[in-house]
């Protein structure tokens, strides 16, 4: 596209989204960007904005040759994925809010790019205000990223920060999250970490060339969080996050998931509080840096689909540098973590996977235990997330090599504690 063209936009969906991008272009006139037609499924419905906007046919947006650039912000990752194929196949940019469809779809998305030439842009899909993906691009060298560690999802950390600052169960703050709106009627995408880890595949692609699917990597939610695990995490002066990680080994790998995680105080993590995300980028010389905004909500995440429009008027694409003009770094699952485990039972618990065990309470009617696991565990097993288990990792989790020293001490250690009935 050439720079300063006028954008004639065609939108899929007319909800938050839709809605805050609607009323946010019609204060940015310097943009030169107007929404010709949006497309919606319930007719019915009364939006504030002229019907004469409205229709239900796709193809009056995707075959209007006016039309150069399609919003996508729908809910259904299979019709995304439809309208976003013809919208690239005709020659049309796309700017999409749809993380499950770029998560589920990301290779077939990369090949649309490539063969039609077409830009796909997706800011708002992953921390709505915060332009993380646009600095990944280009900012960060890949040989030079240490590690990237976020909050990516505003329901489960708005619910965690209740359940601390209010001590309020998970329940009660569940059903709190639902009445402000910050979790939908059917909270499982959010709770059970389905959202998180969606954003997390195609974070990861850009941080690190690797392109996967969000199935295989290991996460979990916060769903088995229990009110003692807070109480726990207060004790050691730590707060839980659903933290979302990819930390470059020294074999040069790359170990990532997204799980629930104590963090300290001092984090950067630990100041990000209810719908708000956070994300920390490590590299070689810049240090730390830490981004910071709304992660949910009508404004915010319209302000990154506008940031992504504004960004079409120039021809900008996603070049994916790390995948394309570098040597795409690789998962691995051979290394440790260290891990707190609560549970009711220590039948459902395999204390021989563990490396060693650093502590253990087994007096109180709700058990726990620290120790140290090999990932592939997590990877392959999933008794971790059943029977009423609650897994969080420590700070500073990952363990790249075992002293065998210690597995001496611990195999000691496990024979005598275990015979005493713990």
């Amino acid at each position: 596209m050439e720079a300063h063209k006028q954008l004639t936009i065609g939108m899929f969906g007319f909800g938050v989204v839709g809605e805050g991008l609607y009323k946010v272009l019609q204060q940015t006139s310097s943009l030169r960007a107007e929404i010709k037609r949006v497309c919606i499924k319930n007719p019915e419905k009364k939006r504030n904005a002229p019907p004469e906007l409205f229709t239900t046919e796709r193809d009056e947006l995707l075959n209007d040759a006016e039309i150069n650039v399609i919003v996508e912000v729908i809910d259904d990752a299979d019709a995304a994925f439809q309208i976003v194929s013809r919208a690239l196949t005709s020659g049309k940019s796309v700017v999409s809010a749809s993380k499950k469809m770029i998560a589920e779809h990301l290779p077939a998305l990369l090949q649309l790019q490539q063969q039609t030439g077409a830009s796909l842009l997706y800011e708002s899909a992953a921390c709505a205000s915060i332009p993380v993906i646009r600095n990944l691009e280009e900012y960060y060298d890949n040989d030079l990223l240490h590690s990237i560690k976020a909050i990516v999802n505003g329901s489960t950390n708005f619910i965690l920060t209740k359940m601390f600052e209010d001590k309020l169960d998970f329940p009660q703050a569940l059903m709190l999250a639902q009445q402000l709106g910050f979790a939908e009627s059917n909270p499982a995408l959010d709770v059970e970490g389905w959202d998180a880890v969606n954003k997390w595949t195609f974070l990861l692609t850009h941080a690190y060339g690797i392109v996967d699917h969000p199935t295989h990597l290991v996460f979990n939610g916060i769903q088995n969080i229990q009110a003692g695990d807070a109480a726990v995490a207060r004790e050691k002066h730590y707060e839980i996050k659903l933290v979302a990680q990819a930390i470059k080994l020294r074999n040069g790998k790359v170990a990532s998931y997204v799980l629930p995680q104590f963090v300290k105080h001092d984090d950067h993590l630990a100041f990000v509080k209810n719908e708000y995300n956070g994300v920390v980028i490590e590299s070689g010389f810049a240090d730390k840096q830490f981004f910071y905004g709304k992660g949910a909500g009508s404004f915010p995440t319209a302000s990154a689909v506008l940031s992504d429009l504004s960004a079409l008027r120039y021809g900008y694409k996603y070049e994916y540098k790390k995948l394309y003009h570098h040597r795409p770094h690789e998962l691995t699952s051979d290394f440790y973590v260290r891990v707190y485990l609560s549970f009711n039972n220590w039948k459902y618990i395999p204390r021989e996977k563990f490396e060693w065990i650093e502590e253990w309470h087994a007096d109180e009617e709700r058990k726990y235990l620290i120790g140290v696991l090999p990932f592939l565990e997590l990877k392959n097993e999933s008794w971790w997330k059943q029977n009423g288990t609650s897994l969080i990792l420590t700070p500073d989790p990952v363990i790249e090599e075992i002293d065998t020293r210690k597995l001496k001490m611990r195999s000691l250690e496990l024979a005598g504690s275990f015979d005493t009935g713990i």
